[in-house]
């Protein structure tokens, strides 16, 4: 089958959730002889290798800055989405089946615009679906037209997968005509051996820093919970607009001796710290997956997410069972769920590599890559 799988960004190049799913979406199908094109903007140097093997890598528009101060900018989108309409109108006969994020959501419109010309099938992936008043807290006034370009997007004739039930929902709230496929699965499993069973009491946390992550809340958190936790360090991997605000809290809490942030490092680092810490924390306040909670739980740590309306994450966490809820990302909640998951201490441990001995094959790669063949063969 020929396939065209679409997102303007392109793992290890940026560093994402969605970024990896593609990556190891697009590995995955060459590998099972399908003949795989992955449209994005150039984010590497012009004559290298994006190093996707088996993959054809086609840009739809030159290297540009995605972000600023951790918000998407318009413009990339704006160029990409042109780039992507040209591509499917000069090559779109060459494909069977588009498979596209839905957001930055103007690719997902020109799939749709281009699709009668192409005749081929359009699939979306919608990672999240945001709120009219989350898009307003966002970009403000003009918080309504990304908004109102995302119900365009919703109303467009597709097939849609959603990676929560969340956002499975929201789908379905905003109008969309069909039936949206769940994929719960995105873990790509090595065999990996849980880590010991005592550890030292070390704090987790690996991403980007920004606002919706709320990395700075944190700190204080764990100056708070040493208190109750003697010798509590952390380790908090990542970089991004909001870094400045982690280092500056660290010195302002006298914590430079128990937290570091190294920012960006390579990732056996993070997963060496992952199976030695007592636990991960995910203080994020929006997260269309949390595949890092099921990094941390294959290796038996056991995570503490906070119970926001716009994190999916929380979707894997089972309170007391594979790590703790927490009702707000204060510094007292966070401090109190990881008192709670020391105290829990190895049984609770054991009980996190028991959940994910449980649900290891729902949340498999595998599973989910069966799931989207079906429906390109449909």
């Amino acid at each position: 089958m020929r396939i065209c799988l679409v997102y303007d960004c392109l793992y290890p190049h940026t560093v994402g959730g969605a970024e990896r799913w593609y990556r190891n979406l697009g590995e995955r199908l060459a590998a099972e002889g399908h003949d795989v094109t992955y449209l994005t903007l150039r984010q590497w140097e012009r004559g290298a290798d994006p190093g996707v093997e088996g993959v054809r890598v086609v840009t739809a528009g030159p290297r540009m800055a995605l972000y600023v101060k951790g918000r998407r900018r318009i413009l990339p989108p704006l160029v990409f989405g042109l780039g992507v309409l040209v591509h499917l109108l000069l090559r779109g006969r060459r494909y069977d089946v588009v498979h596209t994020a839905s957001f930055p959501y103007f690719s997902l419109l020109a799939a749709a615009a281009a699709r009668p010309l192409g005749r081929y099938r359009l699939v979306a992936d919608w990672h999240e679906l945001w709120t009219r008043g989350y898009w307003e807290e966002y970009l403000g006034r003009a918080g309504v037209i990304g908004w109102l370009v995302q119900k365009l997007c919703v109303r467009a004739r597709h097939r849609a997968f959603v990676f929560s039930r969340l956002h499975a929902r929201r789908l379905r709230e905003e109008g969309f005509a069909g039936e949206p496929r769940i994929l719960t699965g995105q873990f790509v499993d090595p065999g990996i051996e849980p880590g010991p069973s005592e550890r030292a009491p070390l704090v987790v946390f690996a991403g980007r820093h920004i606002p919706e992550k709320r990395v700075p809340a944190l700190v204080p958190a764990i100056a708070q919970a040493r208190r109750e936790i003697p010798g509590l360090r952390c380790a908090i991997f990542g970089d991004g607009p909001e870094r400045e605000q982690v280092l500056a809290a660290i010195e302002a809490h006298g914590l430079g001796e128990a937290v570091e942030a190294p920012g960006f490092v390579e990732g056996e680092r993070v997963e060496r710290a992952l199976a030695q810490a007592m636990c991960m924390v995910l203080p994020s306040r929006r997260e269309g997956y949390g595949l890092v909670v099921l990094e941390a739980a294959a290796r038996g740590t056991p995570s503490v997410v906070v119970d926001d309306p716009d994190n999916a994450a929380v979707e894997h966490v089972e309170d007391g069972v594979n790590g703790v809820v927490a009702p707000s990302a204060s510094p007292e909640d966070l401090a109190a769920a990881i008192a709670r998951v020391h105290a829990g201490g190895a049984e609770l441990r054991a009980s996190t590599r028991a959940w994910f001995e449980r649900n290891r094959e729902r949340l498999s790669l595998e599973g989910s890559l069966r799931t989207v063949a079906e429906t390109y063969a449909r």
